[in-house]
């Protein structure tokens, strides 16, 4: 088990000031966010294509995307049909790569006034949901289509990012549990961006010290996989509001109250 030294990855277009702040501040240019976005989720390098693309992605799907799109564009003229075969890879790896902007629910919405609440850190089905000693894991699992952006469930300081090498079995099997895995501890709870059987890369966002608002971007894995939170023991079955099979998106559907 090893220290990740972490590459951020972040996102290319600016999202809504509803999203949660980052708390490291003054790395953005002037004026290129609004609101509390957070300021590393964009490097301030992206393409012209950037500008234009309806909708915004993680910076590291430009280096995923340029390879075919080069390709494709050199052989319009001389095979079209593999350059628009090519290029139409190139949107589909930036489409899969997207980062919409989401807004975590504000605590008068819970149910219970007092209690603190839980988001989904990934967009999918909850499918997993089992007692770890006595502590609660509650895994997501990220289909090819939904965004894989990951997205810290509660508040907290992070205090080791670990990497763990495994194998790459179908993130949706119970052998996914033996998966290359990124382990983002926040002390209270952990955060696993586990790799699925197409998936090789995982992208963290955050280092060791960064402090985490509910919500806020932590990393994307490219190509599939899960993402599981293990609660604090203080965290029960009866505490959670989702159940296996349900559809949750990162970063607003309320999974659990701590």
């Amino acid at each position: 088990m090893t220290v990740v030294n972490t590459d951020r990855s972040p996102t290319s277009e600016p999202h809504s000031d509803t999203d949660p702040p980052n708390s490291r501040s003054g790395t953005d240019p002037p004026n290129s966010r609004s609101g509390t976005d957070p300021p590393n989720s964009r490097s301030g390098t992206n393409p012209p294509l950037a500008r234009v693309l309806p909708f915004p992605v993680v910076d590291d799907a430009w280096r995923l995307a340029r390879p075919p799109a080069l390709l494709g564009a050199a052989l319009l003229v001389f095979v079209p049909p593999a350059g628009i075969a090519l290029l139409a890879l190139a949107l589909g790896i930036l489409w899969f790569h997207r980062d919409p902007p989401r807004s975590p629910p504000d605590s008068d919405e819970s149910w219970d006034l007092d209690a603190v609440t839980a988001v989904s850190p990934a967009d999918g089905t909850v499918s997993v949901i089992r007692e770890e000693g006595d502590r609660l894991r509650v895994g997501v699992f990220m289909n090819v289509t939904d965004v894989h952006v990951n997205r810290a469930p509660l508040s907290g300081t992070v205090e080791a990012v670990r990497h763990r090498p495994g194998a790459y079995k179908p993130a949706f099997s119970k052998d996914s549990d033996r998966n290359e895995q990124l382990v983002i501890d926040c002390g209270d709870y952990e955060l696993f961006c586990i790799a699925g059987w197409f998936a090789r890369r995982i992208h963290p966002h955050v280092s060791v010290g960064d402090e985490l608002e509910r919500g806020q971007r932590v990393g994307h894995v490219s190509f599939g996989s899960r993402a599981d939170v293990l609660f604090p023991p203080s965290v029960d079955r009866e505490d959670l509001r989702v159940r296996e099979g349900e559809t949750v998106r990162a970063g607003e559907t309320v999974i659990a109250d701590v």
